[in-house]
């Protein structure tokens, strides 16, 4: 018997709602199988908890006294440049945008020690931020230059808005060279010496839902330790890719863009990175509730690790210079074991994202829903490539020379 996401709600708002994590869910479906399972279970919730370098913030800084017009000015927070192309007083500060003076890779590999993320998570820590700006002028706007300090409890707005987050499956980084590489997916060691991956597997949102039948544009999730919602299909969203019986992708497939309001955010879950030799990030908390609506939903949330596989990729070439190929695929349950074998070599394993924290997040969403304090938003549109046939189109790839 299905059912509705306002039946839910219904449930909620009076304490009976059945609500579990997706790692719960597991045990549930097994015993009981997914028909039995889905009539008892209301909810699932889902956690991951890695860097996501598609992430920012955009603030207002109302007005000076006398006023000034950054659109077209310069602006640093913290000595990280920051764009204020807008308006007068709006600024987005993305989470991998570095100081002008920090020596990048001129010696490397560069410790990227201070970026946007940094940032971004002393802010909303609530530490108080150097604002540096200079303009122009205008008859309206006279004032060129700005010099002081900003706190997340004084800006008018402060909102996190990330347009890629999420991902849907990812690939597992490997180095086929002689020499050690920095990456994005960290250091990998030569010669097959290391493999790094980053999901939460069986409690990764997009692969609970893998053709997003519950997710979609004004779904409500956890973000940050507040409450965000999904604003769009994220940039490289890519549902049309091969996929197993179960429905979850082979390869890297759906993203989303999310938006949240981030004085509602706690620092412990919007987290500054540095990654050397490549850069800064932000590592972000993301949980999502699913409703379990019919038998299918129920069954889908109950997929276990064995049962989701990554590509393995060597990005010291096959990466960088865009070549289609891959060595192979591995189970997140043989990831999670903390080595797997690729080319005859049993290599050691390594998470970018955290699989405690991302069970944290599910736990968290679990008891505000419990409590009543947290309900099921109803999608008002659906992410491409939700269907079944998965037509959208490919993404594209470009080679220039």
């Amino acid at each position: 018997m299905a059912k509705t996401i306002a039946e839910i709600n219904e449930k909620v708002k009076k304490g009976e709602a059945v609500v579990v994590t997706a790692e719960e869910m597991i045990d549930i479906v097994e015993e009981k199988g997914a028909k039995k399972a889905a009539q008892e279970v209301d909810v699932v919730t889902t956690g991951t908890f890695g860097p996501m370098c598609s992430s920012g913030m955009y603030i207002n800084i109302g007005h000076a006294k006398p006023r000034i017009k950054l659109g077209g000015g310069e602006c640093h927070l913290n000595e990280v440049p920051a764009y204020c192309g807008f308006a007068a007083v709006d600024i987005y500060l993305g989470c991998t945008h570095l100081p002008d003076d920090d020596p990048r890779n001129k010696v490397h590999p560069g410790e990227f020690r201070y970026g946007g993320g940094h940032v971004i998570e002393e802010f909303v820590a609530g530490k108080d931020i150097k604002l540096t700006a200079s303009a122009y002028g205008t008859d309206c706007y006279p004032r060129r230059k700005l010099e002081t300090w900003i706190n997340i409890n004084d800006v008018n707005e402060a909102v996190l808005f990330n347009p890629r987050n999420a991902y849907q499956n990812y690939n597992v980084a490997v180095n086929l060279s002689d020499k050690i590489i920095y990456t994005y997916m960290g250091v990998l060691k030569p010669k097959l010496g290391s493999a790094n991956y980053c999901s939460a597997g069986q409690l990764s949102p997009l692969l609970n839902d893998p053709l997003y039948r519950t997710m979609g544009l004004g779904t409500r999730i956890f973000l940050g330790g507040g409450v965000g919602y999904v604003a769009w299909h994220g940039t490289q969203h890519n549902p049309g890719v091969k996929r197993k019986e179960n429905g979850t992708p082979c390869v890297p497939a759906g993203t989303l863009a999310i938006i949240g309001d981030l004085k509602q955010m706690k620092p412990e879950w919007l987290v500054g990175t540095s990654f050397n030799g490549y850069g800064a990030t932000l590592t972000v908390g993301i949980g999502i509730p699913i409703p379990i609506l019919d038998e299918e939903i129920a069954r889908q949330t109950a997929v276990k690790d064995e049962d989701i596989f990554a590509p393995v990729v060597d990005y010291s070439e096959a990466y960088p210079q865009v070549i289609p190929e891959t060595l192979g695929e591995v189970s997140y349950a043989q990831l999670k074991s903390g080595k797997i074998t690729v080319q005859g070599k049993e290599i050691p394993t390594a998470p970018l994202s955290s699989y405690s924290k991302a069970k944290e997040i599910a736990n968290i969403l679990k008891e505000w829903i419990q409590k009543g304090e947290y309900s099921m938003a109803e999608k008002v549109a659906s992410l491409p490539g939700a269907d079944t046939g998965y037509t959208f189109r490919p993404l594209k790839e470009r080679s220039i020379e």
